[in-house]
């Protein structure tokens, strides 16, 4: 797209710059572009041409940013922000274009080209001039896709870039040269876990790569085995540990889900005799874990009774739901029956007999080894008696012994 700028020739030099796009025979300056849009540290061609009547001469050109009615126009190769970096391609006839290498966001302004003639007087000004406008590439991608599934990656800019780009991409710092899609997108078709990794972006021919965007590959745990800590050899009542892995992304629980294969467990049977009580326990695989347990009997609306354990009083069919804070499940219905208590009174009254008749003869036994103890503490206090007598006896004959001798 050209643009050109004309301007009278012998209009007062305020007049011509307060009144754009004035042309005139033999004045003008044209910009190739009038808006490009750069990527960040490359360099940009701003093409340009200009004429003027041939009868003036011109004595100097430059290029200049940002003009301002009323106030002197800088010449930007005497900029120290410009000076190492801009380079004028052009001549002082009819070539005007300059090349701007490194650019940066600060770079972005409206650049004119202006030429003075070796009249004081006349002067030019290529306003409006090339807007500049410096953008860098991001990489937008999900942050994670399921294996075996379909992806698309987009290098995306904040303006569409005038020079016609191709795109180059990279996982981990290493250059794609497969599975490559036109435009500015990168297609990954039946995805697998090996695509997993850091991806960037870049324009063929130029230095500058986009900051990496992390995708996430999960799949469903794979290569499942058990290890044992130990021989695996243990003694009857000892234990074991044993050690389950696999490959898997996630890795671990971070990954929530409500509750689901909910079921119930009974202990015992679950037949029981009237008055006694079976006890029902409810599980399920869940993330975070269910702490929120309801207990139903089917064709009831209301809940029974809460908590992981329940105590059915009563025959019927039972089952539980389990909650967290992502939703919530059933389990299937278990089967509870209760028998009349009849035969139980018969085993307790037997069992009551039974008691009794063992209590007597320990009784019994008591009393009899009571008496024994007694039967022998009544002999033994006899014989201590008896020799008590002898000995008394036996001193009282001494005693009259010695005195018939005195």
């Amino acid at each position: 797209m050209l643009m050109t700028v004309r301007m009278a020739p012998r209009l007062p030099l305020i007049f011509l710059l307060m009144i754009h796009g004035v042309s005139g025979a033999g004045w003008g300056v044209s910009y190739r572009h009038s808006h490009i849009c750069a990527l960040k540290s490359s360099s940009v061609i701003m093409s340009c041409t200009y004429t003027y009547p041939t009868e003036y001469q011109i004595m100097k050109v430059f290029w200049t940013k940002n003009p301002v009615k009323g106030e002197e126009f800088p010449d930007l190769s005497e900029d120290p922000e410009y000076s190492q970096r801009l380079q004028y391609l052009g001549d002082k006839q009819q070539n005007c274009t300059i090349r701007l290498s490194h650019v940066t966001q600060k770079d972005e302004h409206m650049y004119c080209f202006r030429f003075i003639t070796d009249n004081p007087d006349v002067k030019w000004l290529g306003y409006p001039g090339v807007t500049l406008t410096v953008t860098d590439l991001q990489v937008e991608a999900p942050e994670r896709v399921t294996e075996g599934h379909n992806v698309s990656l987009t290098c995306k800019s904040s303006c569409t870039l005038t020079d016609r780009a191709t795109f180059i991409w990279y996982r981990n710092s290493q250059p794609l040269t497969e599975r490559r899609d036109g435009n500015n997108q990168l297609l990954l078709q039946s995805v697998r876990r090996e695509d997993a990794g850091r991806y960037s972006c870049a324009l063929h021919g130029h230095s500058y790569i986009s900051p990496a965007a992390h995708l996430n590959v999960t799949y469903a745990p794979k290569n499942v085995s058990v290890s044992i800590n130990g021989s695996g050899e243990i003694v009857e009542g000892d234990s074991v540990t044993l050690s389950c892995s696999s490959d898997s992304n996630p890795h671990n629980v971070s990954l929530t889900y409500p509750p689901k294969n909910v079921s119930v467990s009974i202990t015992g049977s679950g037949e029981i005799v009237e008055g006694d009580s079976v006890t029902l326990s409810c599980s399920s695989d869940s993330n975070p874990p269910a702490l929120n347990f309801s207990w139903f009997k089917e064709n009831q609306s209301s809940a029974v009774g809460s908590g992981q354990s329940f105590s059915a009083l009563q025959s019927g069919r039972f089952y539980c739901e389990a909650h967290n804070q992502h939703g919530s499940q059933r389990s299937d219905a278990v089967t509870v029956t209760v028998h009349p208590g009849a035969d139980r009174n018969v085993i307790v009254i037997a069992a009551t007999s039974g008691g009794l008749f063992i209590i007597i003869i320990i009784i019994i036994i008591i009393i009899w080894f009571i008496m024994k103890q007694r039967s022998v503490k009544t002999e033994d206090l006899t014989v201590r008696q008896n020799d008590l007598y002898a000995d008394v006896s036996q001193r009282c004959e001494a005693q009259q012994i010695q005195r018939k001798n005195s």
